[in-house]
């Protein structure tokens, strides 16, 4: 039986393998892709290149616009994969006592093919399709499948068990490259395989070609029907006469190593990456240098993307850094540098585990920062942590205790660009004011649980959905802009405002706040908010639950 589904397996992945690149030219995939939901996941290729072949079909029947990438394959699932991947023949076989719905057929096909003999050994007759599948199972299935031969290669310390054989096979066939990269000496074996990992352990099996689609516009910059005035200390940075000119004219010639360059040399700073826009993938946080400026000025001229490819941090000033240079004894209260960020879009930006926690795109402290319509989308830091916050941005310590100014920009926007961290999902800042003025946050999440201070037995996190502000005197303003449906698992879906002193003010102009559940609490008479400081005015605004 392996040997004839190897020879199966062969055919296929060859007539495959051909065929995908030739039938979808690159320019024929939307932009953004099929899914509206795997623009930020590093397995989006392959997702396009089993979907081009009808392997998936999404997770949202009968539209199937969302691929569910972080959800877990069940058992069920795997069948409808491998049956659709190998096209396996119709059978009157039916073993298993506790299937039912719409992957009956597949099950029993991938049982009469060999490929899979139940779930409840010796007896085998149950297949569990609603179990999630393991890394180890997972490598099972595809051996099985794929016809895949015996090595002598072991390359993990962690795969003993029954399963072993299996692993080792799966990875020399380059397959699998581990699950702790850059060692990959080990395959966490127990772990739960995604849909997302899944499709590309499909494509490598299958010797099929990543399909990048084009990137997909996004959603606008800033709130479309916001015009509140804008103070000067808030408006965009004058840049036709720049120190530094990114780029000659080609895309090519806009790399991440002369972002970070600029970054640290500073002063003004443009793009030129020629007349369309660009996506330049960050291999490192571009990190401001103290003694520099003291003016930096960081402008994409709307055409512009800076992504953190998932993998890091993408932009990170420290006046307190001693590695950027100390300049004065009072570093967290000095005037300078002077950060702006316009006209830019920053997605995909990740400082999970980072020194300095939070701020998945943008991380501050000290100086002065602005930010003036530019664009987050999918960045992410910590999923728990009862301080940890701020997955697009998060700020400290800003000279004399002025605002940060947020103008014109976007955090989220629609589904499948949302930001999500422990705790703010879109702004987050220990004893720093903002003043977001003509702005638009959706979709953002708080993921943590057990709040601040954390429960008992819980890692805490899990406030502000979209803006998280913490600690005593500060203020947030918040003009003309529209923040929707976002979530928190604890308290705040929209706002989480805390001043542990009770000094600190909101204030709410001109807004609407709607859709932005708190699964934990909120302040009455206030949806989406909780409060505590010594004020809260809201003026003109529309908050509904």
């Amino acid at each position: 039986m392996r040997h004839k589904l190897r020879r199966t397996w062969v055919t296929i992945a060859v007539i495959v393998g051909m065929a995908v690149p030739g039938s979808i030219a690159l320019g024929e995939l939307p932009p953004g892709g099929t899914f509206l939901d795997d623009d930020n996941s590093q397995h989006q290729g392959s997702i396009e290149a089993i979907a081009a072949l009808g392997i998936t079909r999404g997770c949202n029947p009968p539209v199937n616009d969302l691929f569910c990438p972080k959800d877990s394959v069940t058992r069920a699932q795997m069948a409808a994969f491998l049956v659709r991947a190998l096209d396996l023949p119709p059978t009157t076989q039916a073993p298993f006592v506790d299937i039912d719905g719409v992957f009956v057929d597949d099950i029993n096909r991938l049982a009469a093919s060999g490929i899979t003999r139940g779930c409840n050994p010796p007896v085998n007759n149950r297949y569990c399709p609603d179990r999630s599948v393991t890394r180890a199972q997972m490598a099972a299935f595809l051996v099985r499948a794929l016809g895949l031969p015996a090595t002598t290669t072991s390359p993990f310390t962690d795969s003993a068990g029954v399963f072993e054989d299996d692993i080792n096979r799966l990875a020399a066939a380059g397959i699998t490259v581990g699950c702790n990269p850059p060692a990959n000496d080990r395959f966490c074996p127990d772990s739960q395989v995604t849909r997302e990992q899944m499709a590309t352990f499909l494509t490598r099996g299958l010797g099929l070609t990543p399909l990048i689609p084009p990137p997909r516009p996004g959603p606008p910059t800033g709130n479309p029907d916001g015009n509140a005035p804008v103070p000067a200390d808030g408006q965009a940075e004058d840049t036709s006469n720049p120190d530094i000119v990114i780029g000659n004219g080609t895309p090519q010639s806009c790399t991440a190593a002369a972002v970070v360059d600029a970054v640290a040399q500073g002063g003004i700073i443009v793009f030129d990456c020629g007349p369309d826009p660009v996506t330049i993938e960050m291999t490192e946080p571009a990190k401001v240098f103290n003694d520099t400026g003291p003016e930096i000025v960081l402008d994409g001229r709307g055409k512009v993307t800076l992504s953190g490819r998932g993998q890091n941090r993408i932009l990170y000033m420290n006046t307190c850094d001693r590695d950027q240079v100390w300049t004065t004894s009072h570093c967290q209260n000095q005037d300078h540098p002077r950060l702006t960020v316009q006209n830019l879009t920053f997605i995909d930006g990740n400082s999970k585990g980072e020194e300095y926690d939070g701020g998945g795109a943008i991380w501050v402290r000290g100086g002065r920062f602005k930010i003036v319509n530019s664009r987050f989308f999918n960045n992410v830091c910590d999923d728990t942590g009862p301080d940890v916050g701020g997955a697009a941005v998060r700020v400290f310590s800003q000279y004399q205790g002025l605002p940060v100014y947020v103008v014109n920009s976007t955090f989220g926007g629609g589904v499948g660009y949302g930001n999500v961290c422990s705790n703010g999902g879109g702004l987050s800042s220990i004893g720093v004011s903002y003043t977001v003025i003509n702005s638009l946050f959706t979709h953002n999440r708080a993921i943590g649980n057990g709040a601040n201070p954390a429960r008992g037995g819980t890692p805490g996190g899990g406030s502000g959905g979209a803006i998280y502000n913490d600690g005593n005197f500060f203020t947030l303003k918040v003009i003309d802009t529209v923040i929707e449906d976002n979530h928190a698992n604890e308290g705040g879906g929209a706002i989480f405002f805390v001043s542990n002193d009770r000094s600190g003010s909101l204030r709410i102009e001109d807004s609407t706040l709607r859709r932005n559940p708190s699964d934990g609490f909120e302040t009455r008479g206030y949806p989406g908010i909780f409060f505590l400081g010594s004020s809260i005015d809201v003026i003109n605004s529309t908050l509904e639950p």
